[in-house]
């Protein structure tokens, strides 16, 4: 599982909250956390915010390490 969905899916446990109760306090649809939760690849990025925000959290560019091509 992509760490983003372990991360929102541990917060809302953690404070015993609802997928249903999430989307409503993020302002987004119940399908679009419950795809979230489930790691789906392909999501708008400003919900992803809006979610992540309710954890004091944003998306932002994270470093890859590539292998050499030699």
């Amino acid at each position: 599982m992509n760490s983003i969905a372990q991360f929102v899916k541990d917060r809302r446990k953690l404070l015993g909250i609802t997928q249903t109760d999430l989307a409503a306090k993020a302002g987004v649809g119940l399908r679009f956390i419950r795809e979230l939760e489930q790691g789906k690849e392909s999501l708008r990025m400003d919900k992803v915010n809006d979610v992540l925000a309710l954890f004091s959290h944003e998306l932002g560019p994270v470093a890859v390490k590539r292998e050499s091509a030699e």
